[in-house]
Formats: structure tokens, sequence, C-alpha cells
């Protein structure tokens, strides 16, 4: 399938790199056989608490975002970014990039970094560790690399708590939907102009 508006990264590539995030973290979880916790909670509590954790979450770091001088640089240059690149592709395309982001993401920080971490650490610096390293990784600024670090700390508490994987795959899935629906949707609330 083709993008719609000349991204210069491929459907494929985008859903292949999604997808293979996941493909690492199963593979790490396998190789060093580290448990993952899916039991903590029912299926409907999955879904209930992953969506409103991911509305709340979302809506807080939304106004933390807003608060004039708490963060060093803008984030209207990244906001750019991702709207030009959400804007390529299709509601289709940008939901399966959002599940696989919330299954392979959580599988390869929380699953296999997290699970390994709390082998030789603490459990409250296992999620630290695992927040950090996920925060690094979503690094294009210091104050996106805050955000994103939070949302770890977030995500990695959450399933320290219910023990349940699933929660959190839920969760982030619903978040990275919500996000790039209310840029595309709203892009003036991140200083974006829109463009037909």
């Amino acid at each position: 399938m083709a993008s719609r508006r000349g991204s210069s990264i491929s459907t494929a590539a985008a859903l292949g790199f999604q997808g293979g995030i996941g493909v690492v973290g199963l593979g790490l979880v396998w190789w060093l056989g580290i448990p993952l916790q899916w039991q903590g909670l029912a299926p409907a509590e999955v879904l209930l608490l992953g969506v409103l954790g991911a509305g709340l979450t979302y809506l807080l770091l939304l106004l933390v975002s807003k608060i004039p001088g708490l963060f060093p640089d803008d984030l209207g240059r990244q906001m750019r970014g991702l709207y030009r690149f959400a804007r390529s592709y299709s509601w289709l395309v940008l939901i399966a990039l959002s599940v696989l982001a919330g299954v392979g993401e959580e599988l390869l920080f929380r699953g296999a970094v997290q699970g390994l971490a709390l082998d030789y650490l603490p459990s409250w610096a296992a999620v630290l560790a695992a927040a950090v390293l996920f925060g690094a990784v979503h690094y294009v600024s210091f104050t996106y690399f805050v955000m994103a670090t939070g949302l770890g700390l977030v995500m990695g508490t959450a399933y320290q708590l219910s023990g349940s994987l699933a929660l959190v795959m839920v969760w982030h899935a619903v978040y990275d939907m919500i996000a790039i629906y209310c840029l595309l949707t709203y892009p003036h609330w991140f200083g974006v102009r829109a463009r037909p």
C-alpha cells in the first residue's frame, strides 16, 4: 500500500520497523528466558483500564506541555515533523502503526528490558532504567526525552503494579492513536499549521 502524501518512509518500511521492534522484544524475552506477566487482569479490565489510562495520560502530558517555561525547548518543530509524517499515511496505516508500537515497544521495554532489570535491581530501579532507555530511543529533543521517559515511568509502574503486559500494550497503542488523532485533527493545539 502506498502512502497517500509522499512520505519519505514507505508504508512497508514504517510497518516493518514497528513490527521489527516487537520481534526484537520477543526474541530477547525468549533468548534470555525473561518471564512475562500476563495474568494480572481480566480482558475487560485490560481494555477499560488501558483506554482510560491512555486518555488520562495524554490529557496530562498535553496540559503539562502547555505550561509556559517548563521545558527548555519548543516542541513545535517536533510536532511539525510528526504532523508531516502522520499526514502521509491513511488512518488504517496509522492505526496499524499504533498497535504495532504498543505491542512491540511494550514487549521490548517493559517485557524484555524491565523484566531483565528486575533480576538485578529493585523494582523501582528496573522501572526507571526501562523508562530512561525508552526516553532515550525516542530522543528528538530534551523535552521530548523527558516526556517519553515520563510516559515510560507510567507504563512501567502500571506493568509492575498490574502484572499485565497486555494492559500497557493497550494503553500505549490507544495513547498513540489519541495523540495522532489530536495532532491531525487539531494541529493548532501544537503550533502546527494545517495543510489541505
